[in-house]
């Protein structure tokens, strides 16, 4: 069963989070928000300005696929983590 869009971005605020709270994540996690941000991005019920913040969490997510040490690339992201998850909660 395919998640409908509320779903998908409670998931990709809780991959936000964790990343944000425990300072680490997995290369599978930053492909799952590849995943998910595609999948929003197509969605018409996806707000202009989210879709900014999107591109900018896919970025962050091939950054943390390609890194030689994921732990440190999640670290030095930590307030921008912060910032998405409120401007995905302001606009969604």
């Amino acid at each position: 069963m395919p998640l409908n869009y509320n779903d998908q971005v409670n998931l990709l605020k809780d991959i936000l989070n964790n990343h944000q709270t425990d300072c680490c994540g997995s290369v599978a996690e930053c492909e799952q928000l590849e995943r998910l941000i595609k999948s929003l991005m197509v969605n018409n019920e996806i707000h202009d300005n989210v879709k900014n913040v999107l591109q900018e969490i896919y970025t962050y997510s091939q950054d943390g696929v390609n890194t030689g040490n994921l732990d440190d690339h999640i670290t030095t992201n930590q307030e921008q983590l912060a910032n998405w998850v409120n401007d995905i909660d302001q606009f969604s």
